[in-house]
C-alpha cells in the first residue's frame, strides 16, 4: 500500500492499443489511481513533448517527474516500486536502459533487453516468487503475450471487410477523432487495415483461418495455466495473467471476441479477471 498521493500517474494512450490496455489492467489490479490522455492516433499531438513517439507512455510522479515508455518496462519498473522499500522510481527505470536496434525493414527502434525482469533483492524475490521455477513461468508467459498473442489481434480483428468496418467504428467511437477526421479514419482506416492485416498475416506466419492461431494461442495459454490454479499466479493473477487479459481484452464487442469464447476455453479464467480487476477498482 503507498501513502495518498503518493504517487501521481498520467498515462498516454489508444483506448484500443493492446499495449496501452496491459498497463491499465495492471495499473486497475493494484488500485493505482491514474489520469488517462486519449491522444489523437494521427496528429499525436498529446505526446509532441516526447521524443518516445509510441503509446503507452506514462507519466509518473513520485517526487520528481519522470516518463516511462513501453508497457513491459512501464509495468515491470512500477510493480519493483510497489514492492521494494529500497530505490526511488527514477533510480528502479535506470534498470532499463533503452537499447537502439534496427529492425529487418530498416527501421530504428528502441529495446529493453531486461523489460520482463522486477529489480529485487534476494529476500524480496523470494517472498514474491518462493519458487525460481515461478518466476521463470511469469517472465516466459509476459514474453509470449508481446512476441506472439499480440500479433494475432489484428489479424483477427480485421479479418474481412466487415469485420474491419465494424472494429474502426468502435475504435473511432472509444478514440479521440473530430467529427470529419473520424468520418475519414472510420472508412478509410478500415479499408487500409483489412490490407494491413494480410500482410501481417504473412509476416508472422498465420493460416489461412487466423481465427485458427488465434484459438490455438489462447487454449494454450489456458493450459499453461491449467484445470488446478485460479490463475497462473495461483489464487491471485501474476503479471502474466494481467498481460494476456489486457491484450485479449481489446477485443471485447467484436466478432473475434465471441468467436474465441464460444470456440475455446478462456471463458472461465477470463471472467475470473473480470471479476479481480472489478473488485480492485471499485
Amino acid at each position: 500500500q503507498l501513502p495518498a498521493g503518493s504517487l501521481q500517474l498520467t498515462l498516454y494512450q489508444y483506448k484500443t492499443c493492446p499495449f496501452c490496455s496491459k498497463v491499465r489492467a495492471f495499473l486497475d489490479y493494484h488500485g493505482l489511481p491514474y489520469e488517462i490522455v486519449e491522444v489523437n492516433p494521427i496528429m499525436r499531438k498529446e505526446i509532441k513533448f516526447s521524443v518516445y513517439r509510441k503509446v503507452p507512455i506514462l507519466l509518473a510522479n513520485a517526487g520528481s517527474p519522470l516518463q516511462l515508455n513501453d508497457s513491459s518496462v512501464i509495468i515491470s519498473a512500477i510493480k519493483t516500486y510497489l514492492i521494494s522499500k529500497r530505490n526511488s522510481l527514477e533510480e528502479i527505470v535506470s534498470f532499463y536502459p533503452p537499447m537502439k536496434t534496427v529492425t529487418e525493414q530498416g527501421k530504428e527502434v528502441f529495446e529493453y533487453g531486461n523489460k520482463y525482469w522486477l529489480m529485487l533483492d534476494e529476500k524480496e524475490t523470494k517472498r514474491v516468487y518462493p519458487v525460481k521455477e515461478v518466476r521463470v513461468e511469469e517472465m516466459k508467459w509476459r514474453k509470449w503475450a508481446d512476441d506472439w498473442l499480440v500479433h494475432l489481434i489484428s489479424p483477427n480483428v480485421y479479418r474481412t471487410p466487415r469485420e474491419a468496418l465494424a472494429s474502426f467504428d468502435y475504435i473511432v467511437r472509444e478514440g479521440k477523432f473530430g467529427t470529419v477526421e473520424g468520418f475519414f479514419a472510420k472508412y478509410l482506416g478500415a479499408v487500409a487495415m483489412f490490407f494491413i492485416s494480410k500482410r501481417l498475416k504473412k509476416r508472422h506466419h498465420l493460416q489461412d483461418n487466423v481465427r485458427e492461431d488465434l484459438y490455438e494461442a489462447v487454449n494454450e495459454w489456458v493450459k499453461a495455466v491449467g484445470k488446478h490454479r485460479l490463475f497462473m499466479g495461483g489464487n491471485q493473477p501474476n503479471l502474466a495473467d494481467l498481460a494476456v487479459y489486457g491484450v485479449l481484452r481489446v477485443m471485447e464487442g467484436l466478432e473475434a471476441f465471441d468467436d474465441m469464447m464460444v470456440h475455446t476455453k478462456i471463458q472461465p479464467w477470463y471472467q475470473r479477471m473480470e471479476e479481480v480487476i472489478q473488485k480492485a477498482e471499485a
